[in-house]
């Protein structure tokens, strides 16, 4: 079983490299800031920090959860750490049940050797009721989650997308929000999806449950439909390759999520298919708290933390422009920005309202 998740996890960052896993539309790309002709603020006196789920942050971006529970893991998370320590901005890790289970737990706890401001563990949604014969994930494995990463935040992953495409995937969701909502109790969580979106409906069911914030992760970035069909492939399975592929594009665009979930009245992170800073910028001010990037710098983190860093440096500066060009001196008032909604997002926030 050690072997059989080292293999899949190593498989995901390989497949997410060097495979076409994320649809040919960008739709952040859809939404445009006005530009302002007469900005009056220096730009040198632009502030890009903003307060993040309580923790300063030098500019709102999360790298969010990518890996851990297999060797080369370690130094993927330890460049990453190094970078979000040195920048000030946040991090996430990938599943942690490898780690919590005892599969090489120091690819995730590496992070605490690092200062970074913000820290977020990573706990699947289905692990936490039953799957077959595969036991629950209890409340006191969710605590060893945190611990093993000294974590402000777990974050719960709703990934039944990926589940459902995955052969050996845990594909039972019966019960999940209660559960979440006991967790809630007992420590601080985050709901996070995975590449498919939040709803209306489901960031309503989500908001009165006492987590402190909603991951939307919406279809434009990763999808992991498409990276266990990458997978089933591998293992000439016709009927997961198939299913992978139907469902390559599932999912609500990441605009549009975000401009679902506001419902919820809860901090809302915006994740899924950003590249830059202007898509950042584009997020806040939709009204997100801050963006959440993983495959844009993935295979930087593959190289090395001062890949990373630069990568990092360049997102904050493209942000720190879209900020001049919309004469915002600092987060609040990109938050106030004008922008416009085109292409697919508009058709699709259009076809939403006209359905209500």
């Amino acid at each position: 079983m050690t072997q059989e998740i080292r293999s899949r996890k190593a498989d995901h960052i390989n497949i997410c490299l060097n495979e076409r896993i994320a649809p040919d539309h960008c739709y952040w790309d859809d939404i445009r800031l006005m530009h302002n002709a007469l900005p009056e603020i220096n730009m040198d006196d632009i502030d890009t920090s903003s307060v993040v789920l309580g923790k300063k942050l030098d500019f709102p971006l999360i790298v969010t959860a990518i890996t851990g529970g297999f060797p080369e893991a370690k130094r993927i998370n330890a460049n990453i750490a190094e970078a979000c320590a040195e920048l000030r901005i946040g991090m996430g890790v990938g599943s942690e049940r490898a780690g919590v289970t005892g599969v090489d737990p120091d690819s995730y706890s590496v992070i605490k050797d690092y200062d970074v401001p913000l820290v977020i563990g990573n706990v699947g949604a289905p692990q936490l009721v039953k799957q077959h014969s595969k036991d629950i994930f209890s409340d006191d494995m969710v605590g060893q989650a945190k611990d093993l990463i000294d974590a402000d935040y777990v974050a719960i992953h709703l990934n039944f997308l990926q589940e459902v495409i995955q052969p050996e995937g845990d594909c039972n969701g019966a019960g999940v929000r209660d559960r979440i909502r006991d967790l809630a109790v007992k420590y601080p969580i985050i709901v996070k999806e995975t590449g498919a979106g939040i709803d209306r409906y489901t960031a309503q069911r989500l908001g009165g449950i006492g987590i402190r914030a909603i991951d939307v992760a919406g279809m434009g970035g990763t999808s992991f439909s498409a990276v266990e069909m990458y997978r089933a492939e591998q293992a000439e399975d016709d009927i997961h390759t198939e299913m992978g592929t139907t469902f390559f594009e599932w999912g609500i665009p990441a605009p549009v999520s975000l401009q679902e979930a506001k419902v919820s009245k809860l901090p809302l992170i915006a994740s899924g298919g950003m590249l830059d800073g202007t898509h950042i910028a584009s997020a806040i001010a939709m009204g997100a708290c801050a963006g959440g990037m993983a495959r844009a710098i993935l295979r930087e983190a593959t190289e090395s933390a001062e890949a990373v860093k630069n990568k990092l440096k360049l997102i904050k500066e493209e942000l720190r422009v879209a900020m001049m060009l919309t004469g915002s001196a600092d987060i609040n008032a990109l938050s106030k920005a004008r922008h416009i909604v085109l292409g697919d997002t508009a058709d699709w926030m259009r076809a939403i309202k006209e359905s209500e």
